[in-house]
């Protein structure tokens, strides 16, 4: 394998995504108009669970398209920590698990990235036994690990959580799984994803009833597949994985990042600009871009992995619930409730997949729009403009809402808490620069300079 070992500081070609990015601040110097095209990274959530995935191979596996992220970075740790070996080559990440040295992930790790609870799965699988300290990540919710608790007992394991951490094991002469039918509760991609991946080495088959159907879940099916393990139905709320002995070495390329791509089309939205973005899956998009069409924008497949949008001179309100997929994602919301701060009417906006998901509420209220909370429901009442102030990204996805929000905004934004930016977005202020935004990371503390810039005119009003 060629390549270098693979640290924080080396797996990421953001520069910002570093131990120090809570100690920096995102200065915006909103109202620009953007243009240009944007190269979509490969999905963080299909890179992470790919990479635990990678345990159940004792051969070398090569993963490409793998985005430069502090969330990949620390999984990346993770499985070091148990013995694997990882080198990487800019998008390019070796992987080789022939020597696990250990079934037991080390706490500190483990509660800084909730998909590092993953490896539960692939490591019950091929050594009979596992350690996992409970996840860690965003603070959006409970998250709770019982679904994949309980399809690892139906896979024959015993399972048991003490001190925070749960321990696994498998009973008998050859330590082996067995398959299972399994009903999720509710479609949980995390549990999907973990028992999925546990049954692939399992004696027999497993039949995953009210399965997740997300794109990432495809797309670590198709990568066991394509290690020799025989999976149907990824995709569909039935999935069936009849065991193998053995996987073999594969070369397998990462999904684009869905989120990603929905974040830029909606930064073309707030700013009235054309944008072009690929690589692009747009079935992936589905949900984004009808809401973005109900809204006033357009939506154009010039290839097809190429998406352009273009907005219209007005946008106007719209409701927005979140569901699993094919529903509108949970992943989304936050960066579509700026666009609908700026939009005509009142939009009503109900997360139904986290309860603690609507934090960044309090952000874009302190730069001017109007929202109200009760429960899990946001009513947005669009304004004409937002104005720049010091705001906290509260998680991944709040601090793509609050740049967004910065980027349409007058006068300077300054965005903390850059810690949860980096996790999940590889390189977007130099995307950003690219197309034409006006923004610098500082350390926390530093003016931002009285810099003269034109000011975008906006669109002009119409009714809806």
């Amino acid at each position: 394998m060629e390549g270098k070992p693979i640290t924080p500081a080396q797996n990421s070609s953001n520069p910002s995504a570093s131990p120090e990015s809570d100690q920096e601040v995102l200065q915006i110097w909103g109202r620009q108009p953007l243009k240009g095209h944007v190269k979509i990274s490969g999905a963080k959530n299909s890179a992470l669970v790919v990479m635990a995935g990678a345990l159940l191979c004792p051969d070398d596996c090569r993963l490409r398209n793998v985005p430069g992220l502090a969330d990949v970075a620390r999984m990346g740790q993770i499985l070091s920590a148990v013995g694997v070996k990882l080198e990487q080559n800019a998008g390019v990440l070796d992987i080789n698990a022939s020597h696990l040295i250990d079934a037991q992930a080390p706490y500190e790790l483990v509660s800084q990235l909730r998909a590092s609870f993953f490896i539960i799965g692939p490591l019950l699988a091929r050594l009979g036994f596992a350690k996992v300290p409970l996840p860690g990540g965003c603070a959006i919710g409970a998250r709770p690990v019982e679904l994949h608790v309980r399809g690892l007992q139906a896979l024959g394991a015993e399972v048991h959580i003490d001190h925070g951490t749960v321990h696994a094991y498998v009973k008998g002469p050859n330590r082996r799984l067995k398959g299972a039918k399994i009903y999720l509760d509710y479609p949980s991609v995390g549990a999907t994803e973990t028992l999925m991946m546990a049954a692939t080495l399992a004696e027999g088959e497993t039949v995953i009833e009210n399965a997740a159907q997300e794109p990432e879940v495809i797309d670590l099916a198709n990568f066991c597949r394509a290690m020799g393990a025989k999976i149907q139905g990824a995709g569909t709320n039935t999935i069936v994985i009849s065991g193998v002995p053995r996987l073999h070495a594969v070369d397998y390329s990462i999904i684009p990042d869905r989120i990603e791509a929905g974040t830029f089309l909606i930064a073309g939205a707030i700013t009235n600009s054309e944008l072009s973005l690929s690589p692009v899956i747009p079935d992936h998009l589905t949900a984004v871009i009808a809401k973005l069409q109900t809204i006033g924008a357009k939506i154009i497949a010039e290839s097809p992995d190429i998406l352009r949008i273009v907005p219209g001179q007005t946008h106007c309100a719209t409701d927005i619930e979140t569901l699993p997929y094919p529903g509108f994602p949970t992943d989304m919301q936050a960066q579509f409730m700026a666009l609908l701060t700026l939009s005509e009417g009142d939009s009503i906006i109900k997360e139904t997949v986290f309860e603690n998901r609507l934090r960044h509420v309090a952000e874009l209220n302190r730069m001017g729009a109007d929202i109200r909370v009760k429960g899990n429901v946001a009513v947005v009442r669009g304004v004409s403009r937002l104005s720049g102030a010091p705001v906290i990204a509260t998680d991944l996805r709040a601090s793509a809402a609050l740049v967004l929000a910065g980027l349409a905004a007058d006068g300077v934004t300054t965005i903390s808490s850059l810690q949860h930016l980096d996790r999940g977005y590889e390189q977007l202020e130099v995307k950003l620069q690219k197309l034409g935004a006006n923004l610098r990371r500082v350390k926390e503390g530093t003016d931002a300079a009285n810099v003269h810039v034109p000011v975008n005119p906006g669109r002009s009003s119409l009714n809806c």
